[in-house]
């Protein structure tokens, strides 16, 4: 068991959450009671994640994709008033951690989702000088396009799209989980061969043509089901708590 305070001031001093410009505020976004005994933790604070947690006797859920994002209407109505009701009704804590998360060396999505796939890592890039979310590193060893999209569907169980915009045989890639697709110019920019991400735009497909760079769209859920039940692990070690990961599935 652990205080919620202490539980909200580790995590965010290990994922150095207060460095990041975020699109959303990062750590405790609801409260809940002020002990925790049972985390469970998802990609997404749906409300069909939600209603696991509950059903899991949760004192708090730890998410990669939380609430209150730039930009919605703030107005709690409708699903957001549901998805409220539910965690305040049961006394369930709501910890989110979005580009911290994507970002952490260890527990993050991107170095994960590496470690997965077996990508050696050798630094970071970004379109921002002082966030460098993305990594890039080298494959295990070289392989054409075909055989990496292969290799990447059975790993996270998902056949990725292939664009296959560079040379024949692949060795450097850069990868960032998620909607990062706007980093592919910049791992061209870097010589890499290939570039990984979640999501593909419309112009993605023409730039890497253009650009004579491999991208592999693999899934934005499918590259994030990683970090937080990392993370939640870690903590469930750390402070001595029940702990459950539940995945809801989501094809995008």
């Amino acid at each position: 068991m652990v205080a919620l305070r202490e539980l909200v001031d580790y995590t965010d001093a290990l994922l150095n959450a207060p460095a990041f410009q975020d699109y959303c505020p990062n750590g405790l976004q609801v409260e809940g009671g002020e002990q925790v005994r049972s985390l469970v933790a998802g990609v997404t604070a749906s409300q069909a994640l939600v209603d696991a947690a509950v059903q899991a006797g949760a004192d708090a859920l730890l998410v990669h994709h939380g609430y209150f994002w730039k930009g919605e209407h703030p107005a709690v109505t409708g699903m957001k008033r549901r998805r409220l009701k539910a965690l305040l009704d049961h006394g369930i804590s709501l910890l989110a951690y979005h580009l911290p998360l994507d970002a952490h060396p260890v527990y993050g999505n991107n170095a994960q989702l590496a470690a997965r796939l077996g990508l050696a890592f050798e630094g970071r890039f970004g379109t921002d000088e002082r966030q460098q979310i993305a990594m890039k590193g080298v494959l295990s060893q070289p392989m054409d396009g075909a055989t990496l999209a292969r290799h990447i569907g059975a790993v996270l169980r998902r056949e990725p799209l292939h664009i296959a915009g560079g040379a024949e045989t692949i060795r450097s890639i850069g990868w960032c989980t998620g909607a990062a697709q706007g980093y592919i110019e910049r791992a061209a920019a870097l010589g890499l061969d290939a570039y990984l991400s979640g999501e593909v735009s419309e112009p993605t497909v023409h730039a890497a043509r253009e650009l004579g760079i491999h991208y592999f769209a693999a899934g934005h859920h499918a590259t994030e089901r990683y970090g937080a039940e990392a993370l939640g692990g870690h903590l469930a070690a750390h402070f001595g708590l029940a702990f459950r990961f539940i995945d809801i599935d989501n094809p995008v």
